[in-house]
Parts: structure tokens; C-alpha cells; sequence
């Protein structure tokens, strides 16, 4: 039985990962600082550890019998969604970057054959809606807009210098937007699709739904089954270096709320306030993903239709027992 080790299987990605893992008839050890908030872990072992510590690091690759894991899946950072990107730049730095220091250390010391990091196309540049799709090698010379972006650009950096020095195969995927069920949706981590379904959730046929900006900023969403999905075809591949995972179709904010509203059967208002909007637009290529046999299975539409339902009830929940959303 191959054996894996999921680093943030508390957390959304990671939590759908498992079950992948256990699908594929693995055994599985999730880690998290956290414990899945909305399902028990479908994991053999969770361990609640906080990974900045490299004792922790140093504990969780190894199994009882004192062999390493065959595999490591680093997922876990401290991260969220624009909001929490743009007000919480040292949190992220200093976090993440001693979870992936540490982690990545233990993994290549303890002879982990296989590591996969989860990167961002945060380590992208800002884009102009139109542009030509940006390949992966044209994330040098580096320019994030956002401190998330750096952390995860100089983490790819590191797991690659570790693969070559102690022959650990590493695979490296910058993911897009992810969404689904089960995911953060209020508290201020949450991302875009997840925070316009509670909107839309709350209110009422023909009411205002408020977005920052306005909602011209074009971004891509993959829902979590495809991401999932290129997570663990890109690990077992032969690709070296980053690769880009995310669903081919890009749209504004505007037409985002427009799906979900029509999902909701609701008609709604965008009201624009001030906040953060992050970059123009993000346009990339996934000639390399797709190199391996991956393609995204679900449109936007059919992805917010295995979400909306979940938020809503999620809301109606909360409001039953008098939560102020």
C-alpha cells in the first residue's frame, strides 16, 4: 500500500485530497494546525500539529516503523482570500515561509521519493485583460503583486534546490482560484466565488449584492475535483519545474455574480465599494497540464451548481442559530 502524508488536510484542497488518496488506495496521515471544519477527515491518521516547528516536520514523514512516507503533499500555508492576502502580508511571510523551510528539509533528509508543492500564479505579474497567455518560465524575471505571490515563488525555488540536492522528486503546480463545497465562506479568508454565493445567499430577489471595485478584474476558477484531480496526475508525471493547473475559462466579477445569482434563481444588483481587487487580469497557458492528460471537467457554471446549494444551506444554518453574517 502506498503511503502519503496531505500537509493541510484541515484546509479545503487538502481536505478533498484525502479523499482522493484514499479513492486511489492509499494510506493516508492528514496534518493541520486545524481540524477539517465542516466533515470529519476522511484520513487513516490526523495529526494536529503546528508545522512551523521542524520537530513537527521531522515527526510526521516517517511512519511507525521508521521508514519515510512514499509521499508528501505540502499544501498547508497561512492564506486566504484577497482580503486576507492584502492585510496580512507578514503573517504569510513569516508562516509560510518557516512551514515550507521546514517542511521541505524533512521531507528531502528523511528520503522522501516524492514532494509536491502547492504554488500560486500569485507569482505572476499583473495582466491586461486581452493579453497573450503566459507560459510558466515567464513568471522571471519575477514581479507579484503581492507579498503571497513572493513567499511561494522563493518556496519553489527552495524545493527544487533540495530535489536536485538529495534526489527527491519534486512537483511544483501554481494553482488558480479553487472553489467547491466545503471550502472557507465567511470570517474573511474566504475567495471570490465563496464570498459572492454568501451574498447572493443573503439577499434578497432584486437586492444589491456589494463587490470591490468594479467588477472588471478577469480571473479563471477551477472547481476542487479538477484541481484535485491535476494535483495527483502532475505528481505521478515526469513534469519538472512549475506547472500551471486551472480551467481555461476567464471571466469579470460581474458575470462571476451573474452565474451564481442565476444558479440562486435570483436577480441581483452589484453595489461597487471600496476594497482590495488585486490584478487587472490573469491569462495563463496549461499546454504543460495538459502535456499529461489532464483537462477541467467543470465550467464555471456547472462548479457553482455543487457550491451555491452547499453555501445557502451553510447560511440558513447559521442564521437559524442567530449568527450575525
Amino acid at each position: 500500500m502506498r503511503t502519503a502524508v496531505v500537509c493541510g488536510a484541515g484546509g479545503f484542497i487538502g481536505g478533498h485530497l484525502v479523499e482522493r488518496l484514499k479513492r486511489e488506495g492509499y494510506w493516508v496521515r492528514g496534518v493541520d494546525i486545524k481540524r477539517p471544519e465542516f466533515r470529519r477527515s476522511a484520513a487513516d491518521e490526523f495529526l494536529k500539529l503546528d508545522l512551523r516547528m521542524p520537530r513537527n516536520c521531522a515527526r510526521v514523514v516517517y511512519l511507525l516503523d521508521g521508514r519515510p512516507v512514499d509521499e508528501v503533499y505540502q499544501l498547508a500555508a497561512d492564506m486566504g482570500g484577497m482580503g486576507f492576502i492584502h492585510s496580512a502580508e507578514c503573517e504569510i511571510m513569516h508562516n509560510s515561509m518557516l512551514i515550507n523551510v521546514h517542511m521541505t528539509d524533512a521531507a528531502a533528509r528523511a528520503g522522501v521519493p516524492r514532494y509536491f508543492f502547492s504554488s500560486s500564479v500569485c507569482v505572476y505579474r499583473d495582466m491586461k485583460p486581452g493579453e497573450p497567455e503566459m507560459r510558466e518560465e515567464e513568471a522571471i524575471p519575477a514581479h507579484p503583486d503581492n507579498e503571497y505571490g513572493w513567499e511561494k515563488l522563493y518556496s519553489e525555488r527552495m524545493a527544487q534546490a533540495y530535489g536536485r540536492r538529495f534526489g527527491m522528486k519534486v512537483r511544483i503546480a501554481r494553482f488558480q482560484n479553487c472553489y467547491g463545497p466545503y471550502g472557507t465562506w465567511r470570517g474573511g479568508r474566504e475567495k471570490a466565488p465563496a464570498a459572492l454565493c454568501r451574498k447572493v445567499a443573503l439577499a434578497a430577489d432584486g437586492g444589491e449584492v456589494e463587490i470591490w471595485g468594479d467588477g472588471s478584474a478577469v480571473r479563471s476558477y477551477t472547481y476542487v475535483d479538477d484541481m484535485v484531480d491535476g494535483i495527483f496526475r502532475l505528481m505521478h508525471s515526469d513534469l519538472e519545474g512549475a506547472v500551471n493547473i486551472g480551467c481555461p475559462q476567464y471571466v469579470t466579477v460581474l458575470e462571476l455574480l451573474e452565474c451564481i445569482a442565476s444558479v440562486a434563481g435570483k436577480k441581483v444588483v452589484p453595489k461597487s465599494v471600496p476594497g482590495p481587487v488585486g490584478v487587472q487580469s490573469r491569462n495563463f497557458s496549461n499546454e504543460r497540464i495538459y502535456s499529461i492528460g489532464w483537462r477541467s471537467q467543470f465550467d464555471l457554471r456547472r462548479g457553482i451548481e455543487q457550491t451555491y446549494p452547499w453555501i445557502a444551506e451553510q447560511v440558513r444554518l447559521a442564521l437559524r442559530r442567530g449568527e450575525t453574517l
